[in-house]
């Protein structure tokens, strides 16, 4: 296998996708079959759902599968990556994912199986980051900072990803860019094996969306937002660190840490945001609400498709900026991302504004 990875990188990464991807397109009629025969349905009574009719809620199953069937087939990761941790994580993940979209589960049994698993990540997986590139002054994080540090940047991100898995096709379509971006990057700078990881999950995710378009016949779901939230966060603290000791006769890329920042924008502005608002209100930052970014475009008028489109365009723009100010740093290129993401919000803002009152003015803007 190794010698065919480097002999053939394009048939492998081919086979690659479109495994995942036909995994994905065989297992969703048999998990329909069975979610309608039992009757497993979304809850259709919550406040916060958008469809008026009974849709499964367990697309994260053929996620599943695919992603650690693919894995287990083509993936090499040799020292780059711990397989045993992300597959015992996936694991305790997927059995948590999967009780919650059936039956739920306590918000403090959610959390505390997200810390088991993001800890077997970073302990006995030394999946950290160990480094972050003086912003605020850090280079180098010593081992309990860097595990603490780490630990918490997991568990936000599983979260967050759970948080945009509100309408049809916008986790998915999130997740194929986010996977997409670290794939070409691992690829330029010769990490062919993680960027074989990251294709697992975009193949997994292209089956899944064919049956998540609008009008969706199925949900990903707890369990497959929080295993693509994890998945994902992994290639990001690899990124991170590749970079951080890749030798010099390979390519390199300028401020790594805030261009995973911005591949990973959408769900990081959007659980940021929810969470501020919500501590302001002086209420639980987990409590369930529709004021999320795709909730307030709904409000604007925009179809579920329309704003996956929208949303994936602004996370691509947010990548390219990255791109183009990488030579300007970490700090300028975090301003820069977070100042776009603060301007995309205020402009919806002031047309929800604008709406409401049934009035096109500028003082809409601010109040």
């Amino acid at each position: 296998m190794p010698e065919f990875l480097h002999n053939h990188p394009l048939l492998y990464y081919a086979l690659i996708l479109s495994s995942s991807t036909l995994i994905t397109l065989t297992a969703m009629p048999s998990i329909l079959h069975v979610a309608r025969n039992r009757h497993l349905y979304d809850d259709l009574g919550h406040f916060r759902k958008q469809h008026d009719h009974g849709i499964p809620r367990l697309g994260g199953v053929a996620i599943f599968v695919s992603f650690i069937i693919t894995l287990l087939l083509f993936c090499i990761t040799g020292q780059q990556l711990s397989l045993n941790a992300v597959l015992a994580a996936c694991t305790i993940l997927f059995v948590m994912g999967l009780k919650d979209d059936l039956s739920g589960v306590n918000p403090s049994t959610k959390f505390l199986l997200q810390f088991i698993g993001s800890a077997i990540l970073v302990v006995p997986g030394n999946i950290r980051l160990s480094s972050l590139y003086g912003i605020l002054g850090i280079y180098q994080l010593s081992y309990l900072p860097s595990v603490c540090f780490s630990i918490l940047t997991i568990i936000f991100i599983i979260n967050a990803f759970n948080l945009i898995d509100g309408i049809d096709g916008l986790a998915a379509t999130t997740g194929i860019i986010v996977n997409s971006a670290f794939a070409t990057l691992f690829i330029y700078i010769h990490q062919f094996e993680l960027a074989g990881i990251c294709l697992s999950m975009v193949g997994a995710l292209f089956g899944f969306l064919r049956y998540n378009i609008t009008p969706a016949k199925i949900f990903m779901g707890d369990t497959g937002s929080m295993m693509l939230g994890l998945v994902s966060v992994v290639m990001a603290i690899k990124f991170i660190e590749v970079n951080n000791i890749v030798g010099g006769s390979l390519p390199h890329i300028y401020a790594v840490p805030a261009l995973s920042i911005a591949i990973l924008i959408g769900p990081i502005f959007d659980a940021l945001r929810v969470f501020t608002l919500r501590i302001a209100k002086g209420l639980s930052p987990f409590k369930a609400d529709r004021n999320h970014v795709h909730h307030r475009m709904l409000r604007l008028g925009f179809n579920h498709m329309q704003t996956t489109l929208i949303l994936a365009s602004v996370n691509i723009v947010s990548i390219a900026l990255a791109l183009l100010f990488s030579y300007y740093g970490n700090i300028v290129i975090i301003i820069v991302i977070a100042l776009s993401s603060m301007l995309f919000n205020w402009i919806i803002t002031f047309l929800i504004r604008c709406k409401e009152r049934e009035q096109f003015s500028l003082r809409h803007l601010f109040r």
